[in-house]
């Protein structure tokens, strides 16, 4: 579960350096649109990572089975697929909201499995989700008054429902037997592969693919989400997912928006003077306390014994 937690940090991480990256290209590409940004940025962050990957463990990866490829790119197509639908969701709902609706895996993964094995889920599990929707909640600021169901709250909630397949797909028993480092080149060179269409359809030109990337700020800032949110995260959570439950690892990657908002008080400002752009830190906040207790705690409990039968 520590693992877990550390990946959570990783993708923590992608949420400001993604924000200071696309105020990078703006200044760089001012006329184009988010789509080709978002998807041009999967593509070369997979494509980047899958290779380097395919490079070091080559001799692994020579070697790949069946379903070590059918596995990679059945979460290549759930995980890419979601990151699309929850980006373009984001501009037609308040950011706040999609962060609450993105964590709506927390409730489908134990509600899928309790209609599959026709089993309720355990008083722990009810306990953490209800703290972790209620902390995620607090800390996205949603307003229950203001809250409609638009097009942007369904795409983020189509989203939720395609990252619920990617975590169940990747504790699926027929996979068991996979290899975490072949199955994870697999789905890092899948998601490319679907991204890049998107990325040719959008583009402006040809000279946009490298314009996108010209400043040291644009190139190290992929650098940055390449080596560590996407390469460093996905191993660690194709590595050890497998040893704790879908709902278990739901519940932990919720943690994710703590990590975010805590970082969000300190490393825009850094990004900030390294790339020459302006982006405020954020400021530290009581809905940033209690939601992030709440979610801290669930987890906490989570890694517990408590309400666990003694064998």
């Amino acid at each position: 579960m520590r693992m877990l937690v550390f990946c959570t940090t990783l993708w923590a991480l992608s949420f400001p350096a993604m924000k200071a990256l696309a105020l990078t290209q703006q200044g760089l590409l001012p006329q184009t649109g988010s789509w080709f940004f978002t998807s041009l940025s999967v593509t070369y962050r997979f494509g980047a990572a899958g290779l380097l990957l395919l490079l070091f463990g080559f001799r692994q990866v020579r070697t790949v089975r069946r379903l070590e490829v059918e596995q990679g790119m059945l979460l290549a197509v759930f995980g890419g697929l979601g990151i699309l639908f929850q980006m373009d969701g984001l501009v037609y709902t308040p950011a706040s909201t999609s962060a609450f609706l993105t964590q709506g895996y927390c409730v489908f993964i134990p509600v899928w499995l309790a209609l599959v094995h026709r089993q309720w889920p355990s008083r722990k599990t009810f306990l953490c989700s209800a703290l972790v929707i209620a902390g995620v909640a607090v800390l996205a600021g949603v307003n229950v008054h203001s809250f409609k169901l638009g097009r942007g709250e369904i795409e983020t909630l189509i989203a939720s429902l395609l990252f619920t397949g990617q975590i169940l797909g990747l504790n699926h028993p027929r996979y068991a037997a996979n290899r975490p480092l072949a199955l994870t080149t697999v789905m890092l060179l899948g998601t490319a592969l679907l991204s890049a269409p998107l990325a040719g359809a959008t583009a402006p030109d040809a000279m946009a693919f490298l314009r996108a990337y010209a400043s040291p700020a644009a190139g190290g800032l992929l650098a940055v989400i390449t080596l560590f949110c996407t390469l460093a995260a996905f191993i660690l959570m194709n590595r050890w997912q497998r040893h704790v439950t879908p709902t278990e690892a739901g519940l932990i990657y919720c943690a994710e928006p703590v990590f975010a908002s805590l970082l969000a008080l300190f490393l825009p400002g850094i990004l900030s003077r390294w790339a020459g752009i302006h982006y405020p830190n954020e400021m530290l906040t009581a809905p940033l306390l209690i939601g992030g207790g709440l979610i801290t705690l669930a987890n906490g409990l989570l890694q517990s014994r408590w309400l666990e039968k003694r064998r």
